[in-house]
Protein backbone atom coordinates (compact mmCIF):
# COMPACT_ATOMS: atom_id res chain seq x y z
CA UNK A 1 0.00 0.00 0.00
CA UNK A 2 1.30 3.51 -0.74
CA UNK A 3 0.14 7.04 0.38
CA UNK A 4 -2.69 7.23 -1.93
CA UNK A 5 -3.53 11.35 -0.62
CA UNK A 6 -0.14 12.37 -1.56
CA UNK A 7 -0.10 10.32 -4.99
CA UNK A 8 -3.66 11.83 -5.84
CA UNK A 9 -3.03 15.27 -4.42
CA UNK A 10 0.12 15.10 -7.02
CA UNK A 11 -1.91 13.60 -9.78
CA UNK A 12 -4.94 16.63 -9.46
CA UNK A 13 -1.94 19.06 -9.64
CA UNK A 14 -0.45 17.92 -12.43
CA UNK A 15 -3.59 17.88 -13.99
CA UNK A 16 -4.73 21.51 -13.12
CA UNK A 17 -1.50 23.25 -13.28
CA UNK A 18 0.10 21.78 -16.01
CA UNK A 19 -2.40 20.40 -18.19
CA UNK A 20 -0.95 16.60 -17.65
CA UNK A 21 -3.92 14.15 -18.39
CA UNK A 22 -4.16 11.78 -14.98
CA UNK A 23 -3.96 8.79 -17.15
CA UNK A 24 -0.80 9.58 -18.47
CA UNK A 25 0.97 10.29 -14.74
CA UNK A 26 -0.40 7.48 -13.62
CA UNK A 27 1.07 5.42 -16.51
CA UNK A 28 4.52 7.31 -15.64
CA UNK A 29 3.84 6.04 -12.23
CA UNK A 30 3.23 2.44 -13.12
CA UNK A 31 6.36 2.32 -15.99
CA UNK A 32 8.44 3.57 -12.63
CA UNK A 33 7.27 0.80 -10.35
CA UNK A 34 7.73 -1.97 -12.89
CA UNK A 35 11.67 -0.27 -13.34
CA UNK A 36 11.95 -0.37 -9.69
CA UNK A 37 10.79 -3.91 -9.35
CA UNK A 38 13.12 -5.46 -12.47
CA UNK A 39 16.18 -4.22 -11.12
CA UNK A 40 15.59 -5.07 -7.62
CA UNK A 41 14.52 -8.84 -8.38
CA UNK A 42 14.46 -9.33 -12.29
CA UNK A 43 16.17 -11.36 -14.43
CA UNK A 44 18.22 -10.29 -17.30
CA UNK A 45 16.01 -9.77 -20.56
CA UNK A 46 13.15 -9.66 -18.48
CA UNK A 47 10.09 -7.83 -19.51
CA UNK A 48 8.21 -6.26 -16.49
CA UNK A 49 5.21 -4.38 -16.69
CA UNK A 50 3.04 -2.83 -13.94
CA UNK A 51 -0.48 -1.60 -12.93
CA UNK A 52 -1.61 0.97 -10.72
CA UNK A 53 -5.06 1.43 -8.55
CA UNK A 54 -5.09 4.72 -7.75
CA UNK A 55 -8.36 4.22 -5.82
CA UNK A 56 -6.48 1.36 -3.66
CA UNK A 57 -2.67 1.73 -3.70
CA UNK A 58 -2.50 -1.60 -4.79
CA UNK A 59 0.21 -2.62 -7.29
CA UNK A 60 0.18 -5.74 -9.70
CA UNK A 61 3.54 -6.73 -11.27
CA UNK A 62 3.51 -9.25 -14.93
CA UNK A 63 5.52 -10.95 -16.61
CA UNK A 64 5.82 -10.41 -20.34
CA UNK A 65 6.85 -13.09 -22.87
CA UNK A 66 6.59 -12.42 -26.82
CA UNK A 67 5.47 -15.67 -28.63
CA UNK A 68 8.06 -16.52 -31.37
CA UNK A 69 9.08 -19.40 -34.05
CA UNK A 70 11.63 -21.60 -33.75
CA UNK A 71 13.17 -20.17 -37.00
CA UNK A 72 13.29 -16.71 -35.37
CA UNK A 73 15.75 -17.92 -32.74
CA UNK A 74 18.59 -19.09 -31.89
CA UNK A 75 18.50 -21.99 -29.40
CA UNK A 76 21.38 -22.63 -26.76
CA UNK A 77 23.42 -24.79 -28.30
CA UNK A 78 23.09 -23.63 -31.70
CA UNK A 79 25.57 -22.19 -33.94
CA UNK A 80 25.30 -18.73 -35.13
CA UNK A 81 24.86 -18.91 -39.07
CA UNK A 82 27.49 -16.32 -40.63
CA UNK A 83 25.06 -13.91 -42.56
CA UNK A 84 26.25 -10.69 -44.38
CA UNK A 85 24.05 -8.06 -43.02
CA UNK A 86 24.04 -6.07 -46.00
CA UNK A 87 21.88 -8.70 -48.02
CA UNK A 88 19.74 -10.27 -45.09
CA UNK A 89 16.33 -8.78 -44.92
CA UNK A 90 15.31 -7.33 -41.75
CA UNK A 91 13.01 -10.36 -41.29
CA UNK A 92 15.76 -12.93 -41.73
CA UNK A 93 17.72 -11.46 -39.15
CA UNK A 94 17.59 -14.12 -36.08
CA UNK A 95 17.87 -13.47 -32.25
CA UNK A 96 19.02 -15.41 -29.57
CA UNK A 97 16.37 -17.19 -27.92
CA UNK A 98 16.08 -15.85 -24.07
CA UNK A 99 13.58 -18.22 -21.92
CA UNK A 100 12.92 -14.95 -19.78
CA UNK A 101 11.76 -12.97 -22.44
CA UNK A 102 10.68 -15.20 -25.42
CA UNK A 103 8.28 -18.59 -25.46
CA UNK A 104 8.16 -20.91 -28.44
CA UNK A 105 4.56 -20.71 -30.40
CA UNK A 106 4.24 -24.35 -29.80
CA UNK A 107 4.71 -24.18 -25.70
CA UNK A 108 2.18 -20.99 -26.26
CA UNK A 109 -0.42 -22.75 -27.81
CA UNK A 110 -0.07 -25.08 -24.30
CA UNK A 111 -1.13 -22.00 -22.71
CA UNK A 112 -3.49 -20.06 -25.12
CA UNK A 113 -5.04 -22.19 -27.98
CA UNK A 114 -5.02 -19.53 -30.37
CA UNK A 115 -1.66 -17.86 -29.70
CA UNK A 116 0.17 -16.42 -32.67
CA UNK A 117 3.33 -15.59 -33.14
CA UNK A 118 3.96 -11.96 -31.97
CA UNK A 119 1.26 -12.33 -29.33
CA UNK A 120 2.26 -10.98 -26.10
CA UNK A 121 1.28 -13.77 -22.93
CA UNK A 122 1.85 -12.20 -19.47
CA UNK A 123 2.46 -14.09 -16.29
CA UNK A 124 1.70 -12.65 -12.41
CA UNK A 125 4.85 -11.82 -10.66
CA UNK A 126 4.96 -12.03 -6.86
CA UNK A 127 3.92 -8.60 -5.19
CA UNK A 128 6.96 -7.19 -3.44
CA UNK A 129 6.56 -3.86 -1.53
CA UNK A 130 10.45 -3.36 -0.35
CA UNK A 131 12.11 -1.72 -2.93
CA UNK A 132 15.93 -0.98 -2.60
CA UNK A 133 16.99 2.77 -2.18
CA UNK A 134 18.66 2.59 -5.75
CA UNK A 135 15.95 0.97 -7.54
CA UNK A 136 13.40 3.88 -5.58
CA UNK A 137 15.93 6.31 -7.25
CA UNK A 138 15.61 4.71 -10.54
CA UNK A 139 11.93 4.68 -10.53
CA UNK A 140 11.99 8.56 -9.23
CA UNK A 141 13.80 9.57 -12.41
CA UNK A 142 11.23 7.20 -14.53
CA UNK A 143 8.41 8.99 -12.91
CA UNK A 144 10.53 12.95 -13.67
CA UNK A 145 10.83 11.79 -17.09
CA UNK A 146 7.71 10.36 -18.08
CA UNK A 147 6.11 13.85 -16.47
CA UNK A 148 8.56 15.71 -18.49
CA UNK A 149 7.35 14.17 -21.96
CA UNK A 150 4.01 14.43 -20.83
CA UNK A 151 4.47 18.27 -20.16
CA UNK A 152 6.13 18.68 -23.32
CA UNK A 153 3.23 17.26 -25.30
CA UNK A 154 0.42 18.96 -23.40
CA UNK A 155 2.19 22.62 -24.04
CA UNK A 156 3.03 21.68 -27.49
CA UNK A 157 -0.31 21.28 -27.73
CA UNK A 158 -1.42 24.10 -26.29
CA UNK A 159 0.55 26.66 -28.03
CA UNK A 160 0.15 24.60 -31.09
CA UNK A 161 -3.41 25.90 -31.08
CA UNK A 162 -1.99 29.34 -30.78
CA UNK A 163 0.37 29.56 -33.60
CA UNK A 164 -0.77 32.17 -35.74
CA UNK A 165 -2.17 34.78 -33.29
CA UNK A 166 -0.73 37.42 -30.62
CA UNK A 167 0.46 35.77 -27.62
CA UNK A 168 1.24 38.18 -23.99
CA UNK A 169 4.16 37.47 -21.28
CA UNK A 170 6.73 39.08 -18.88
CA UNK A 171 9.87 40.06 -19.88
CA UNK A 172 12.45 37.60 -18.24
CA UNK A 173 15.59 38.97 -19.80
CA UNK A 174 17.18 40.40 -22.83
CA UNK A 175 20.60 38.82 -23.39
CA UNK A 176 23.07 39.52 -26.70
CA UNK A 177 19.90 41.46 -28.48
CA UNK A 178 17.69 38.88 -27.88
CA UNK A 179 14.24 38.99 -25.60
CA UNK A 180 13.51 36.54 -23.31
CA UNK A 181 9.91 35.75 -22.32
CA UNK A 182 8.18 34.34 -19.60
CA UNK A 183 5.15 32.45 -21.23
CA UNK A 184 4.34 30.63 -18.07
CA UNK A 185 4.81 27.46 -19.10
CA UNK A 186 7.04 28.10 -22.01
CA UNK A 187 9.45 30.20 -23.04
CA UNK A 188 9.57 32.51 -25.51
CA UNK A 189 12.22 34.45 -27.86
CA UNK A 190 12.14 37.45 -29.93
CA UNK A 191 14.79 37.30 -32.28
CA UNK A 192 16.70 40.96 -32.54
CA UNK A 193 15.72 40.68 -36.29
CA UNK A 194 11.88 40.33 -35.37
CA UNK A 195 12.15 43.34 -33.02
CA UNK A 196 11.00 46.56 -33.55
CA UNK A 197 14.54 48.41 -34.01
CA UNK A 198 13.03 51.59 -31.93
CA UNK A 199 11.93 49.74 -28.84
CA UNK A 200 13.79 48.59 -25.50
CA UNK A 201 12.52 45.91 -22.90
CA UNK A 202 13.37 45.65 -19.47
CA UNK A 203 12.76 42.93 -17.13
CA UNK A 204 9.15 42.43 -16.04
CA UNK A 205 7.56 44.86 -18.97
CA UNK A 206 4.49 43.08 -20.08
CA UNK A 207 4.80 42.42 -24.04
CA UNK A 208 2.50 41.36 -27.00
CA UNK A 209 3.80 39.64 -30.13
CA UNK A 210 2.99 37.28 -33.07
CA UNK A 211 3.59 33.59 -32.20
CA UNK A 212 5.22 31.96 -36.25
CA UNK A 213 6.60 29.15 -34.55
CA UNK A 214 6.72 26.48 -31.66
CA UNK A 215 9.48 24.31 -31.70
CA UNK A 216 10.82 21.50 -29.59
CA UNK A 217 14.14 21.87 -28.21
CA UNK A 218 16.40 19.60 -25.24
CA UNK A 219 15.68 22.09 -22.90
CA UNK A 220 11.98 22.38 -24.35
CA UNK A 221 9.34 23.78 -25.53
CA UNK A 222 10.49 27.54 -27.62
CA UNK A 223 7.86 29.66 -28.79
CA UNK A 224 9.46 32.37 -31.69
CA UNK A 225 7.46 35.20 -31.44
CA UNK A 226 7.75 38.80 -33.57
CA UNK A 227 6.80 42.19 -33.26
CA UNK A 228 8.26 42.94 -36.73
CA UNK A 229 6.54 40.36 -39.11
CA UNK A 230 3.66 42.17 -41.05
CA UNK A 231 1.27 39.45 -39.87
CA UNK A 232 1.88 40.90 -36.13
CA UNK A 233 0.26 44.42 -37.80
CA UNK A 234 -2.65 42.09 -39.10
CA UNK A 235 -3.57 40.25 -36.00
CA UNK A 236 -3.71 44.14 -34.14
CA UNK A 237 -6.11 45.05 -36.35
CA UNK A 238 -8.31 42.10 -36.75
CA UNK A 239 -8.62 42.82 -32.44
CA UNK A 240 -9.36 46.38 -33.30
CA UNK A 241 -11.60 46.36 -36.11
CA UNK A 242 -14.76 43.55 -35.77
CA UNK A 243 -15.34 43.80 -39.52
CA UNK A 244 -12.03 42.10 -40.11
CA UNK A 245 -12.64 39.47 -38.06
CA UNK A 246 -15.98 38.89 -39.39
CA UNK A 247 -14.54 38.54 -42.58
CA UNK A 248 -16.34 41.41 -44.04
CA UNK A 249 -13.36 43.56 -44.17
CA UNK A 250 -10.24 41.70 -46.03
CA UNK A 251 -6.70 42.45 -45.49
CA UNK A 252 -5.08 41.64 -48.76
CA UNK A 253 -1.70 42.94 -48.43
CA UNK A 254 0.98 44.46 -45.82
CA UNK A 255 4.11 46.12 -46.83
CA UNK A 256 6.22 46.40 -43.77
CA UNK A 257 9.39 48.39 -42.15
CA UNK A 258 8.54 47.79 -38.75
CA UNK A 259 9.07 50.68 -36.39
CA UNK A 260 8.66 53.03 -39.43
CA UNK A 261 6.26 52.64 -41.93
CA UNK A 262 3.90 50.27 -43.02
CA UNK A 263 1.14 50.18 -45.89
CA UNK A 264 -2.26 47.87 -45.72
CA UNK A 265 -4.25 47.16 -48.65
CA UNK A 266 -7.81 46.39 -47.98
CA UNK A 267 -11.20 45.46 -49.40
CA UNK A 268 -14.65 45.49 -48.75
CA UNK A 269 -17.01 42.21 -49.15
CA UNK A 270 -20.06 44.21 -48.60
CA UNK A 271 -20.46 47.51 -50.60
CA UNK A 272 -22.07 49.38 -47.55
CA UNK A 273 -19.01 48.87 -46.03
CA UNK A 274 -16.01 51.15 -46.21
CA UNK A 275 -12.96 48.96 -45.86
CA UNK A 276 -10.53 51.62 -45.18
CA UNK A 277 -12.81 53.56 -42.49
CA UNK A 278 -13.14 50.37 -40.82
CA UNK A 279 -9.29 49.87 -39.97
CA UNK A 280 -9.16 53.94 -39.45
CA UNK A 281 -12.28 53.94 -36.77
CA UNK A 282 -14.24 57.01 -35.59
CA UNK A 283 -11.59 59.97 -35.33
CA UNK A 284 -9.05 57.25 -36.18
CA UNK A 285 -9.23 55.56 -32.58
CA UNK A 286 -8.47 51.78 -34.33
CA UNK A 287 -5.48 53.39 -36.76
CA UNK A 288 -4.09 55.01 -33.36
CA UNK A 289 -4.83 52.51 -30.89
CA UNK A 290 -2.26 49.60 -33.52
CA UNK A 291 0.10 52.79 -34.25
CA UNK A 292 0.47 53.42 -29.98
CA UNK A 293 1.30 48.92 -29.67
CA UNK A 294 3.86 49.71 -32.61
CA UNK A 295 6.00 52.57 -31.10
CA UNK A 296 4.47 54.62 -33.57
CA UNK A 297 4.86 53.32 -36.05
CA UNK A 298 3.00 54.99 -39.43
CA UNK A 299 0.08 53.31 -41.00
CA UNK A 300 -1.00 54.41 -45.06
CA UNK A 301 -4.11 51.99 -45.16
CA UNK A 302 -5.33 51.69 -48.83
CA UNK A 303 -7.82 49.73 -51.05
CA UNK A 304 -6.58 47.10 -53.02
CA UNK A 305 -7.62 46.62 -56.65
CA UNK A 306 -7.59 43.73 -58.64
CA UNK A 307 -6.57 46.28 -61.42
CA UNK A 308 -2.35 46.69 -61.18
CA UNK A 309 -2.34 50.08 -62.41
CA UNK A 310 -4.98 51.24 -60.14
CA UNK A 311 -3.94 49.21 -56.96
CA UNK A 312 -0.36 51.24 -57.93
CA UNK A 313 -2.40 54.53 -57.96
CA UNK A 314 -3.77 53.86 -54.16
CA UNK A 315 -0.19 52.13 -53.01
CA UNK A 316 1.68 55.30 -53.67
CA UNK A 317 -0.73 57.73 -51.72
CA UNK A 318 -0.35 60.32 -50.42
CA UNK A 319 1.25 61.10 -53.74
CA UNK A 320 -0.63 62.09 -57.05
CA UNK A 321 -0.25 59.77 -59.90
CA UNK A 322 -0.46 61.81 -63.46
CA UNK A 323 -0.41 58.90 -65.62
CA UNK A 324 1.32 55.46 -65.66
CA UNK A 325 2.30 52.42 -67.87
CA UNK A 326 2.84 48.90 -67.26
CA UNK A 327 5.25 46.53 -68.51
CA UNK A 328 3.82 43.35 -68.10
CA UNK A 329 6.85 41.17 -69.51
CA UNK A 330 9.07 43.13 -66.99
CA UNK A 331 6.44 43.37 -64.29
CA UNK A 332 7.41 46.99 -64.62
CA UNK A 333 5.22 50.28 -63.56
CA UNK A 334 6.66 53.57 -64.86
CA UNK A 335 5.00 56.33 -63.46
CA UNK A 336 4.84 59.99 -63.97
CA UNK A 337 4.13 61.93 -61.31
CA UNK A 338 4.25 66.35 -61.01
CA UNK A 339 7.35 67.61 -60.10
CA UNK A 340 6.13 69.11 -56.97
CA UNK A 341 5.31 65.20 -56.25
CA UNK A 342 7.86 63.58 -56.78
CA UNK A 343 9.91 63.45 -53.44
CA UNK A 344 6.69 62.59 -51.90
CA UNK A 345 5.97 59.61 -53.88
CA UNK A 346 9.74 58.74 -53.55
CA UNK A 347 9.48 59.54 -49.74
CA UNK A 348 12.21 59.73 -47.76
CA UNK A 349 15.27 57.76 -48.57
CA UNK A 350 12.84 55.84 -51.05
CA UNK A 351 10.56 54.34 -48.38
CA UNK A 352 7.31 55.18 -50.23
CA UNK A 353 7.96 53.67 -53.33
CA UNK A 354 9.98 50.92 -51.70
CA UNK A 355 6.87 49.99 -49.72
CA UNK A 356 4.39 50.71 -52.85
CA UNK A 357 6.49 47.91 -54.96
CA UNK A 358 6.48 45.76 -52.04
CA UNK A 359 2.52 45.83 -51.53
CA UNK A 360 1.76 45.84 -54.97
CA UNK A 361 4.46 43.23 -56.13
CA UNK A 362 5.40 45.67 -59.27
CA UNK A 363 8.84 46.85 -59.88
CA UNK A 364 8.60 50.93 -59.93
CA UNK A 365 10.07 53.79 -61.45
CA UNK A 366 9.11 57.48 -60.33
CA UNK A 367 9.83 60.17 -63.12
CA UNK A 368 9.14 63.75 -63.23
CA UNK A 369 6.40 64.93 -65.05
CA UNK A 370 8.17 67.52 -66.69
CA UNK A 371 11.05 65.84 -68.39
CA UNK A 372 13.60 67.84 -66.83
CA UNK A 373 14.16 66.21 -63.82
CA UNK A 374 13.97 61.79 -63.84
CA UNK A 375 14.86 60.12 -60.91
CA UNK A 376 14.65 55.90 -61.43
CA UNK A 377 13.50 54.78 -57.54
CA UNK A 378 12.82 51.31 -58.73
CA UNK A 379 12.49 49.00 -56.25
CA UNK A 380 16.03 47.03 -55.93
CA UNK A 381 14.45 44.65 -53.37
CA UNK A 382 11.15 43.89 -55.26
CA UNK A 383 12.31 40.92 -57.65
CA UNK A 384 13.65 39.05 -54.51
CA UNK A 385 10.50 40.18 -51.46
CA UNK A 386 7.10 39.13 -52.55
CA UNK A 387 3.96 40.97 -51.66
CA UNK A 388 3.67 39.79 -47.40
CA UNK A 389 -0.28 38.57 -47.55
CA UNK A 390 -2.36 38.81 -44.35
CA UNK A 391 -4.52 35.74 -43.74
CA UNK A 392 -8.04 35.86 -44.37
CA UNK A 393 -10.41 36.32 -41.36
CA UNK A 394 -11.81 33.02 -40.49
Amino acid sequence: MFDLKTINSVVQQLEEERGIPRDKTLEAIAMAFATAYKKEYGKKGQIVRASFDQNSGSVEFWQVKIVVDRNQVIMEGDEEPETDLKDTAVEDIKIRFNPEQHMLIEDARRIKKDAAIGDELVFPLEMKADFGRIAAQTAKQIIIQKIREAEKVSVMGEYGQKEGEIVAGIVERVERGVVHIDMGRAVGVIPYEEQIPSERWKTGDRIRAYLYAVEETPRGIVLKLSRAHPKFLAKLFETEAPEIAAGTVEIKAIAREAGSRSKVAVISHDSHIDPIGSLVGQRGVRVSTVTSELSGEKIDIVEWNEDPALFIEEALSPAEVVSLELIDEQHRAIVIVTEDEQSLAIGKGGQNVRLAAKLTGWKIDIKSASGDKEEDKEDEDADETKTETAPAAA
